[in-house]
């Protein structure tokens, strides 16, 4: 596609979240001419047209922060990286719905794995991206443009990892530990003092009565994190556990492309990933050199949406300044 430096914004650049949508405008000379954050726009939790109406609304609400009219073309191209968007079926329907909208002349939907892997390797195209956020996905791209991917359908297709199974895990051994079946544990304690509660005893009847929500168990995810860092047994063998599943997804996608390790980055995403837990990325780091010698571990250092917007300049035929301005606005403190 060939850029054209005047009129309609080149890019129109999404990171669909199960929480939160980031959305931006991006010029051709890779100027961030307007952004925002909305609530999540998971197909996989909306549907293709509930998530496409939310998209709406954020999609008009960004081109109004940039001037535009917003009731027609907006941008040249759609980039939007979806979670939710699993197999390539959806992300084709989805890349059609998108089109249909009249927002931009082409769309694109990938999986949301693939903007962390493009922000996340800005001066190649290519490596391995794992992201886990609410759940754990990973993708793998050879330098020839083959990919490998998961269904990252959770347990069903040998998934585990992210918030949910996490606050599962937690409650698991924290009642364990409570009722002495299992070790003990300062899992429980801690469990209970997150949300108010006398034991977790209680914690597990607020979630059976419903009083708590399966979304409120995110929170175990801080928990856990402080008490391994306090040198619990239990919780640090979860971080462990962790740290396993996203270096085995790194290394088996590698394998599966042929690809050798030593060298190949391998991008890290999602909330638990990007907080920069140091007990947590040590484990990664351990767990990575023996199962991919040589592969190199770094957390994603922009928000998901540049790299979304990366994938849409790539597409559009942007020069390279253009991406380097780009990666410059979102590297700059406090930008978004």
């Amino acid at each position: 596609m060939t850029a054209r430096p005047d009129g309609e914004p080149a890019v129109l650049a999404i990171d669909g979240g199960n929480s939160k949508t980031d959305v931006a405008l991006i010029g051709w000379d890779g100027t961030v001419r307007a952004a925002l954050r909305g609530p999540g726009a998971s197909p996989e939790y909306y549907g293709i047209d509930g998530a496409l109406a939310r998209l709406g609304e954020l999609a008009r609400a960004v081109a109004g922060r940039a001037g535009l009219d917003g009731s027609g073309l907006i941008a040249m191209h759609v980039s939007a990286c979806l979670a939710g968007a699993d197999l390539p079926d959806d992300e084709a329907a989805l890349s059609a719905a998108l089109a249909a909208r009249g927002w931009s002349r082409s769309a694109a939907v990938r999986n949301d794995t693939f903007a962390v892997l493009r922000g996340g390797t800005p001066d190649q195209r290519w490596g391995v991206a794992v992201t886990c956020g609410a759940g754990i996905n990973c993708v793998a791209v050879a330098p020839d443009g083959r990919t490998a991917r998961y269904l990252a359908l959770g347990t069903l297709t040998g998934d585990w990892g992210g918030g949910r199974n996490l606050a599962r895990a937690v409650l698991w051994h924290a009642m364990r530990g409570w009722d002495g079946r299992g070790p003990a544990t300062a899992l429980g304690d801690a469990a209970a003092a997150c949300f108010g509660l006398g034991s977790v005893r209680d914690v597990a009847v607020a979630v059976h009565r419903g009083d708590l929500a399966q979304g409120d168990l995110h929170r175990l995810t801080g928990v856990l994190l402080a008490v391994a860092a306090g040198g619990d047994p239990v919780a640090r063998s979860l971080l462990t556990r962790q740290a396993a599943e996203v270096s085995g997804m790194a290394a088996a996608a590698l394998g599966r492309l042929g690809l050798a390790p030593a060298g190949v980055p391998v991008v890290l995403g999602g909330g638990l990933l990007e907080a920069r837990d140091p007990l947590l990325l040590a484990e990664v780091d351990r767990e990575l050199a023996a199962a991919a010698p040589g592969a190199v571990a770094r957390v994603i250092d922009v928000p998901p949406v540049a790299g979304a917007a990366l994938l849409g300049l790539d597409q559009v035929g942007a020069p390279d300044a253009a991406r380097q301005r780009l990666l410059g606005w979102y590297r700059q403190p406090a930008s978004g």
